[in-house]
Protein backbone atom coordinates (compact mmCIF):
# COMPACT_ATOMS: atom_id res chain seq x y z
CA UNK A 1 0.00 0.00 0.00
CA UNK A 2 0.90 3.47 -0.94
CA UNK A 3 -1.07 5.28 1.86
CA UNK A 4 -2.51 2.79 5.21
CA UNK A 5 -4.60 4.99 7.63
CA UNK A 6 -5.94 3.51 10.63
CA UNK A 7 -8.62 4.78 12.94
CA UNK A 8 -7.43 8.55 12.63
CA UNK A 9 -9.12 11.05 14.92
CA UNK A 10 -8.81 14.56 14.58
CA UNK A 11 -10.39 16.97 16.61
CA UNK A 12 -10.53 20.78 17.03
CA UNK A 13 -11.79 21.61 20.30
CA UNK A 14 -15.25 20.01 20.45
CA UNK A 15 -15.98 19.58 17.06
CA UNK A 16 -14.33 16.26 15.67
CA UNK A 17 -13.25 16.81 11.95
CA UNK A 18 -12.04 12.89 11.49
CA UNK A 19 -14.40 10.67 13.03
CA UNK A 20 -12.29 6.88 13.22
CA UNK A 21 -10.76 7.43 9.35
CA UNK A 22 -9.40 4.86 7.94
CA UNK A 23 -8.34 4.63 3.72
CA UNK A 24 -5.74 2.40 1.72
CA UNK A 25 -4.18 3.57 -1.41
CA UNK A 26 -2.90 0.94 -3.63
CA UNK A 27 0.36 1.51 -6.31
CA UNK A 28 -0.70 3.10 -9.41
CA UNK A 29 -4.23 3.64 -8.05
CA UNK A 30 -6.25 6.77 -8.93
CA UNK A 31 -8.32 7.48 -5.86
CA UNK A 32 -11.17 10.09 -5.79
CA UNK A 33 -11.79 11.35 -2.45
CA UNK A 34 -14.92 13.29 -2.22
CA UNK A 35 -17.27 14.53 -0.02
CA UNK A 36 -19.55 17.76 0.36
CA UNK A 37 -17.61 21.26 1.85
CA UNK A 38 -16.83 20.21 5.26
CA UNK A 39 -16.41 16.74 5.43
CA UNK A 40 -13.30 16.16 6.02
CA UNK A 41 -11.00 15.63 3.01
CA UNK A 42 -8.96 18.77 3.68
CA UNK A 43 -8.12 17.42 7.06
CA UNK A 44 -7.46 14.07 5.76
CA UNK A 45 -5.22 15.13 3.07
CA UNK A 46 -3.39 17.87 5.67
CA UNK A 47 -2.89 14.80 8.41
CA UNK A 48 -1.25 12.39 5.50
CA UNK A 49 0.86 15.09 4.53
CA UNK A 50 1.88 15.78 8.50
CA UNK A 51 0.96 19.11 7.84
CA UNK A 52 -1.85 19.22 11.10
CA UNK A 53 -0.98 16.86 14.32
CA UNK A 54 -4.13 14.68 14.95
CA UNK A 55 -5.36 13.24 18.46
CA UNK A 56 -5.35 8.99 17.53
CA UNK A 57 -4.48 6.75 14.80
CA UNK A 58 -1.55 5.67 12.65
CA UNK A 59 -0.86 6.85 8.65
CA UNK A 60 1.87 5.26 6.50
CA UNK A 61 2.86 6.34 3.44
CA UNK A 62 4.84 3.87 1.23
CA UNK A 63 4.76 1.86 4.31
CA UNK A 64 6.67 4.08 6.63
CA UNK A 65 5.39 5.91 9.63
CA UNK A 66 4.78 9.48 8.16
CA UNK A 67 6.11 12.07 10.21
CA UNK A 68 6.76 15.35 9.94
CA UNK A 69 10.87 15.07 9.76
CA UNK A 70 10.18 11.74 7.36
CA UNK A 71 12.03 13.81 4.37
CA UNK A 72 12.81 10.92 2.38
CA UNK A 73 8.95 10.19 2.10
CA UNK A 74 7.67 13.69 1.31
CA UNK A 75 10.60 13.94 -1.65
CA UNK A 76 8.47 11.15 -3.26
CA UNK A 77 5.09 13.22 -3.07
CA UNK A 78 3.87 15.58 -5.09
CA UNK A 79 0.43 18.49 -4.01
CA UNK A 80 -1.08 20.50 -6.03
CA UNK A 81 -3.29 23.14 -3.78
CA UNK A 82 -6.61 23.98 -4.73
CA UNK A 83 -5.33 27.80 -4.43
CA UNK A 84 -2.89 28.93 -7.45
CA UNK A 85 0.51 28.52 -5.27
CA UNK A 86 3.65 30.43 -7.81
CA UNK A 87 5.77 33.50 -7.37
CA UNK A 88 4.28 36.38 -9.64
CA UNK A 89 7.87 37.89 -10.07
CA UNK A 90 9.18 34.97 -11.57
CA UNK A 91 8.41 33.22 -15.19
CA UNK A 92 6.89 30.08 -15.80
CA UNK A 93 9.98 28.29 -16.07
CA UNK A 94 12.08 30.02 -13.29
CA UNK A 95 8.57 29.22 -11.55
CA UNK A 96 9.01 25.28 -12.38
CA UNK A 97 12.80 25.19 -12.06
CA UNK A 98 11.94 27.04 -8.42
CA UNK A 99 10.01 24.23 -7.15
CA UNK A 100 11.94 21.36 -9.18
CA UNK A 101 14.55 22.52 -6.99
CA UNK A 102 13.34 21.76 -3.58
CA UNK A 103 13.60 17.99 -4.45
CA UNK A 104 16.26 17.99 -7.45
CA UNK A 105 19.83 19.79 -7.07
CA UNK A 106 21.72 18.57 -9.56
CA UNK A 107 20.62 21.40 -12.53
CA UNK A 108 21.16 18.73 -15.33
CA UNK A 109 18.58 16.16 -14.22
CA UNK A 110 16.46 19.41 -12.80
CA UNK A 111 16.45 21.10 -16.84
CA UNK A 112 15.31 17.54 -18.55
CA UNK A 113 12.71 17.36 -15.52
CA UNK A 114 11.33 20.94 -16.64
CA UNK A 115 11.11 20.83 -20.23
CA UNK A 116 9.03 16.93 -19.55
CA UNK A 117 6.32 18.79 -17.31
CA UNK A 118 6.24 21.76 -19.90
CA UNK A 119 5.41 19.38 -22.60
CA UNK A 120 3.59 17.52 -20.01
CA UNK A 121 0.47 20.63 -19.47
CA UNK A 122 0.74 22.03 -22.75
CA UNK A 123 3.03 25.09 -21.39
CA UNK A 124 5.65 25.20 -24.15
CA UNK A 125 4.71 28.46 -25.86
CA UNK A 126 4.49 29.92 -22.41
CA UNK A 127 7.92 29.30 -20.38
CA UNK A 128 8.89 33.44 -20.71
CA UNK A 129 5.58 34.40 -19.52
CA UNK A 130 5.07 36.12 -16.29
CA UNK A 131 1.74 34.31 -14.04
CA UNK A 132 -0.44 37.69 -14.52
CA UNK A 133 0.33 37.29 -18.63
CA UNK A 134 -1.41 33.92 -18.18
CA UNK A 135 -5.22 32.79 -18.24
CA UNK A 136 -6.48 31.33 -15.50
CA UNK A 137 -6.21 27.98 -16.79
CA UNK A 138 -2.43 28.05 -17.78
CA UNK A 139 -2.24 29.77 -14.51
CA UNK A 140 -3.53 26.06 -13.67
CA UNK A 141 -1.23 24.39 -15.73
CA UNK A 142 1.37 26.07 -14.19
CA UNK A 143 0.72 25.33 -10.48
CA UNK A 144 0.22 21.36 -11.80
CA UNK A 145 3.46 21.92 -13.45
CA UNK A 146 4.87 23.51 -10.30
CA UNK A 147 3.63 20.35 -7.86
CA UNK A 148 4.98 17.54 -9.89
CA UNK A 149 8.21 18.72 -11.86
CA UNK A 150 10.19 16.29 -9.59
CA UNK A 151 8.08 13.58 -10.85
CA UNK A 152 6.95 12.74 -7.66
CA UNK A 153 5.64 8.68 -6.86
CA UNK A 154 2.24 10.21 -5.16
CA UNK A 155 0.15 13.30 -6.21
CA UNK A 156 -2.64 15.07 -4.24
CA UNK A 157 -4.58 16.88 -6.83
CA UNK A 158 -7.16 19.49 -4.85
CA UNK A 159 -9.49 20.67 -7.57
CA UNK A 160 -7.34 21.07 -10.40
CA UNK A 161 -9.75 22.11 -12.92
CA UNK A 162 -12.07 24.58 -10.60
CA UNK A 163 -13.10 27.62 -12.52
CA UNK A 164 -11.17 26.57 -15.96
CA UNK A 165 -11.45 26.95 -19.65
CA UNK A 166 -12.57 23.60 -21.69
CA UNK A 167 -9.27 23.87 -23.39
CA UNK A 168 -7.36 23.50 -20.23
CA UNK A 169 -9.91 20.98 -18.61
CA UNK A 170 -9.12 18.60 -21.19
CA UNK A 171 -5.43 19.48 -21.12
CA UNK A 172 -5.48 19.04 -17.47
CA UNK A 173 -7.19 15.59 -17.58
CA UNK A 174 -5.07 14.22 -20.27
CA UNK A 175 -2.09 15.39 -17.98
CA UNK A 176 -3.17 13.16 -15.03
CA UNK A 177 -4.16 10.02 -17.06
CA UNK A 178 -0.89 9.77 -18.53
CA UNK A 179 1.08 10.64 -14.72
CA UNK A 180 -0.57 8.08 -14.03
CA UNK A 181 0.00 5.77 -16.85
CA UNK A 182 3.89 6.54 -15.73
CA UNK A 183 2.85 5.21 -12.20
CA UNK A 184 1.94 7.36 -10.13
CA UNK A 185 -0.46 7.26 -7.58
CA UNK A 186 -3.09 10.43 -7.41
CA UNK A 187 -5.19 10.99 -4.90
CA UNK A 188 -7.88 13.40 -6.57
CA UNK A 189 -10.36 15.68 -5.64
CA UNK A 190 -13.09 17.42 -7.42
CA UNK A 191 -16.43 18.72 -7.41
CA UNK A 192 -16.84 17.31 -10.75
CA UNK A 193 -18.30 13.97 -10.94
CA UNK A 194 -18.06 13.59 -14.91
CA UNK A 195 -13.77 13.76 -13.90
CA UNK A 196 -14.43 10.95 -11.42
CA UNK A 197 -16.22 8.82 -13.63
CA UNK A 198 -12.94 9.54 -16.28
CA UNK A 199 -10.32 9.45 -14.00
CA UNK A 200 -10.23 7.43 -10.76
CA UNK A 201 -9.92 3.56 -10.22
CA UNK A 202 -11.51 3.88 -6.65
CA UNK A 203 -13.90 6.30 -4.79
CA UNK A 204 -14.03 7.03 -1.29
CA UNK A 205 -17.02 9.26 0.21
CA UNK A 206 -16.28 11.23 3.43
CA UNK A 207 -19.05 13.00 5.59
CA UNK A 208 -18.67 14.21 9.06
CA UNK A 209 -15.72 12.66 9.15
CA UNK A 210 -16.27 9.06 8.31
CA UNK A 211 -15.94 7.17 5.19
CA UNK A 212 -19.67 6.49 4.60
CA UNK A 213 -18.80 5.06 1.31
CA UNK A 214 -16.03 2.98 -0.94
CA UNK A 215 -15.38 1.03 -4.24
CA UNK A 216 -15.36 1.59 -7.75
CA UNK A 217 -17.68 3.78 -9.99
CA UNK A 218 -20.03 0.33 -10.65
CA UNK A 219 -19.99 -0.53 -6.60
CA UNK A 220 -20.95 2.82 -5.73
CA UNK A 221 -23.23 2.87 -8.38
CA UNK A 222 -25.12 -0.53 -7.53
CA UNK A 223 -25.76 0.96 -3.86
CA UNK A 224 -28.70 3.41 -5.86
CA UNK A 225 -29.50 1.09 -8.40
CA UNK A 226 -32.90 0.85 -7.92
CA UNK A 227 -33.16 4.42 -8.90
CA UNK A 228 -33.71 6.00 -12.26
CA UNK A 229 -32.79 9.40 -14.19
CA UNK A 230 -36.26 11.29 -16.34
CA UNK A 231 -34.23 13.29 -18.16
CA UNK A 232 -36.45 16.43 -20.45
CA UNK A 233 -34.96 19.14 -22.05
CA UNK A 234 -36.60 22.07 -21.78
CA UNK A 235 -35.71 25.58 -22.63
CA UNK A 236 -37.55 27.36 -20.58
CA UNK A 237 -38.89 26.02 -16.92
CA UNK A 238 -40.99 28.32 -14.04
CA UNK A 239 -39.56 27.37 -10.60
CA UNK A 240 -43.31 26.62 -9.48
CA UNK A 241 -43.13 23.81 -11.72
CA UNK A 242 -39.85 22.09 -9.81
CA UNK A 243 -41.88 22.55 -7.10
CA UNK A 244 -45.09 20.39 -8.45
CA UNK A 245 -43.60 17.99 -10.00
CA UNK A 246 -41.25 17.12 -6.59
CA UNK A 247 -44.63 16.51 -5.39
CA UNK A 248 -45.59 14.09 -7.54
CA UNK A 249 -46.14 10.43 -6.13
CA UNK A 250 -42.88 8.35 -6.63
CA UNK A 251 -40.30 11.24 -7.32
CA UNK A 252 -37.16 11.11 -5.38
CA UNK A 253 -35.34 14.18 -6.35
CA UNK A 254 -35.65 17.32 -9.66
CA UNK A 255 -32.72 19.33 -10.86
CA UNK A 256 -32.78 21.81 -13.32
CA UNK A 257 -29.91 23.37 -15.19
CA UNK A 258 -28.86 24.02 -18.54
CA UNK A 259 -32.42 23.68 -19.93
CA UNK A 260 -32.68 20.17 -18.99
CA UNK A 261 -34.80 18.79 -16.21
CA UNK A 262 -33.71 15.86 -14.40
CA UNK A 263 -36.16 13.42 -12.40
CA UNK A 264 -35.04 11.01 -9.82
CA UNK A 265 -37.71 8.25 -9.38
CA UNK A 266 -37.80 4.16 -8.01
CA UNK A 267 -40.56 3.80 -10.36
CA UNK A 268 -40.58 5.32 -13.98
CA UNK A 269 -43.32 3.87 -14.95
CA UNK A 270 -45.41 5.58 -12.68
CA UNK A 271 -43.93 8.82 -12.53
CA UNK A 272 -43.54 8.74 -16.83
CA UNK A 273 -47.29 9.88 -17.33
CA UNK A 274 -48.09 12.62 -14.44
CA UNK A 275 -44.70 14.31 -15.61
CA UNK A 276 -45.75 14.76 -19.09
CA UNK A 277 -49.61 15.23 -18.18
CA UNK A 278 -48.24 18.08 -15.94
CA UNK A 279 -46.21 19.33 -18.71
CA UNK A 280 -48.86 19.34 -21.60
CA UNK A 281 -51.68 20.91 -18.91
CA UNK A 282 -48.98 23.92 -17.89
CA UNK A 283 -47.81 24.52 -21.69
CA UNK A 284 -44.43 23.61 -21.01
CA UNK A 285 -42.52 22.72 -24.19
CA UNK A 286 -39.94 20.38 -24.59
CA UNK A 287 -37.56 18.75 -27.12
CA UNK A 288 -36.59 15.31 -26.23
CA UNK A 289 -36.70 12.94 -23.24
CA UNK A 290 -34.43 10.01 -22.59
CA UNK A 291 -34.14 8.08 -19.23
CA UNK A 292 -30.79 6.62 -17.45
CA UNK A 293 -29.47 4.86 -14.65
CA UNK A 294 -28.52 6.60 -11.37
CA UNK A 295 -25.05 8.63 -11.79
CA UNK A 296 -22.38 8.82 -8.79
CA UNK A 297 -24.04 12.30 -8.40
CA UNK A 298 -27.50 10.05 -7.02
CA UNK A 299 -25.41 8.06 -5.31
CA UNK A 300 -24.16 11.60 -3.22
CA UNK A 301 -27.55 12.44 -2.90
CA UNK A 302 -28.75 9.27 -1.23
CA UNK A 303 -25.65 8.72 0.91
CA UNK A 304 -25.11 12.14 1.90
CA UNK A 305 -28.17 14.31 1.66
CA UNK A 306 -26.32 16.70 -0.28
CA UNK A 307 -25.17 17.72 -3.66
CA UNK A 308 -21.45 17.60 -3.98
CA UNK A 309 -21.47 21.27 -4.32
CA UNK A 310 -23.14 21.95 -1.55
Amino acid sequence: MIIEIDNLVKRYGDFLALNHFDLKVKEGEVLGLLGPNGSGKSTAINCMLSLLTFDKGTIQLFGEKMTPTNYEAKQKIGVVPQDIAVFEELTVYDNIDYFCGLYVSDKGKRLGLIEEVISLVGLEEFRKFYPKQLSGGLKRRLNIACGIAHKPQLIFLDEPTVAVDPQSRNKILDSIKELNRQGATIVYTTHYMEEVELLCDQIVIMDQGQVVAKGTKEQLKDMVRSTENLVIDIPLLPDTAIEDIQRLPHVVDVSYGEERLTITTKKMKEVLLPVLSYLEDEHIAFTKIHTGEATLNDVFLEITGKELRD
